[in-house]
């Protein structure tokens, strides 16, 4: 019989690794709480299944299947595939309370969730900065390691 090593535990990048690693804006986004412009990121209109997982650590987040169109410019989802991948705080940046929402794995700055989604499917709107996300089409989850993830399109 033999044993398989688990997978290692993910250690986050040094910052001098994430500056080479990551493009200008995926740095600022993720490292120092950054916001792309609306309609500009690379998911805000992306159609097609899939999952997404943070730019940094590859830790799946969200489903297409949880994706809709908010009308704001950014991807938005109406809950994350996990709710444990997510921690949420409260950031006072733009003069007012709003919940931050950052990867659990790597701290990366994601975006922020609002009480304003589609209320049949729970209310929440999690406006999520493309710049954070990196996109695992359905058909390539087996070959990049997300098989695990492959039931979500099945059925």
């Amino acid at each position: 019989m033999t044993t398989t090593d688990p997978k290692p535990a993910f250690v986050k990048p040094s910052d001098t690794e994430l500056r080479e690693r990551l493009s200008p804006i995926q740095y600022q986004v993720t490292q120092h709480e950054g916001t792309e412009r609306a309609f500009t990121g690379e998911y805000w209109d992306q159609t097609g299944d899939g999952i997404y997982v943070d730019i940094v650590s590859g830790e799946p987040l969200f489903s297409s299947k949880d994706k809709y169109d908010a009308g704001c410019g950014w991807p938005s989802f109406t809950r994350p595939i996990e709710k444990q991948t997510l921690t949420e705080n409260t950031d006072y940046k733009v003069g007012y309370a709003r919940t931050e929402v950052r990867s659990s794995m790597a701290d990366s700055h994601l975006g922020h969730v609002f009480p304003d989604g589609p209320r049949d499917q729970g209310g929440l709107r999690y406006c999520i900065n493309s710049a954070a996300l990196r996109f695992v089409p359905a058909d390539k989850l087996e070959a990049e390691g997300y098989a695990a993830y492959r039931s979500l399109f099945e059925g």
